[in-house]
């Protein structure tokens, strides 16, 4: 499912306009990207929360030119599921 069908989605079950709902999940993406930015955390609960995890600094292999580098610490975004939300997903049955 892609960003246009969720729009599409949204308008169909609550009768918004599609302008509206397209301008209304551009600020929901942006204000997250903005709070893991600054390095808070997102809490949606019964979804789940997006979640700014802290890599190590660490050393790694380049082995076609069998040389070692240094990886620095860093942050990346990650998204963790509620567990409703993972349970439905578990038990849910494609037929």
């Amino acid at each position: 499912m892609t960003k246009a069908d969720i729009v599409n989605e949204i308008a169909k079950n609550t009768g918004i306009e599609k302008v509206t709902v397209q301008k209304t999940v551009e600020a929901l993406m942006e204000t997250i990207k903005h709070s893991m930015v600054t390095g808070n955390n997102v809490y949606l609960r019964g979804f789940g929360s997006f979640i700014v995890k802290k890599r190590a600094k660490k050393t790694a292999r380049n082995i076609s030119k069998n040389t070692t580098i240094i990886i620095p610490a860093h942050n990346i975004p990650a998204f963790k599921p509620a567990k409703s939300f993972i349970t439905k997903v578990k038990s849910h049955v494609k037929k």
